[in-house]
């Protein structure tokens, strides 16, 4: 059974619903979740399904702690589901090819440092964009860079508010993430 190793920062629903999805196959099971936050709702959701935590501090990521930490679990896939800090080259450099991460918008537009949740959305709504959506890439040294893997487009309204495209990105999170994820494990034989 192959290994899925998650970091988040906040609610966890992205996590949470890749672990609900690997529940229920026997190609793959979340280790753990790994936290820069030790108040992030996604530790009591890891706690939920018995998935344990590591908490950590930005230092312990740059210093090669956290590297460690990933060298002993071993994973196959590391993915960032809604993980705000930007990943040490170290790091990129001993999973090449083994880390991905969603983003919620359709990059290369609106990608790079701060343009995280709420910050896009809101970019999204005051450039009048008519459409946006996710995108799923492979992490390497530059924020939101990698090489891209799928991206799902939604339509917008020029009523829709930041709150309803959150909404729409969501939904297209909860849908396509968990398989993404699988196809991209199954890519790695």
């Amino acid at each position: 059974m192959k290994k899925i190793l998650i970091f988040a920062s906040g609610s966890g629903t992205n996590a949470e619903n890749i672990i609900q999805h690997f529940k229920s196959t026997n190609t793959a099971t979340v280790v753990s979740i790994f936290t820069n936050n030790p108040n992030a709702k996604v530790i009591e959701r890891a706690n939920n399904f018995q998935i344990p935590t590591e908490i950590f501090s930005k230092e312990d990521l740059y210093s090669g702690k956290v590297l460690l930490k990933l060298l002993n679990i071993d994973p196959d896939l590391i993915v960032l589901a809604g993980f705000l800090l930007k990943f040490p080259e170290s790091i990129v450099a001993s999973y090449p090819n083994a880390i991905i991460n969603i983003h919620p918008a359709l990059l290369p537009n609106y990608g790079g440092k701060g343009m995280y949740g709420m910050n896009v959305h809101r970019a999204i709504v005051e450039n009048k964009e008519k459409e946006t959506g996710i995108t799923i890439h492979y992490v390497n040294e530059n924020y939101d860079e990698g090489n891209i893997i799928f991206q799902k487009k939604v339509t917008l309204l020029v009523t829709d508010t930041p709150e309803v495209v959150a909404e729409k990105i969501h939904e297209l999170e909860q849908k396509y993430f968990p398989s993404v994820v699988e196809d991209v494990l199954n890519l790695k034989k």
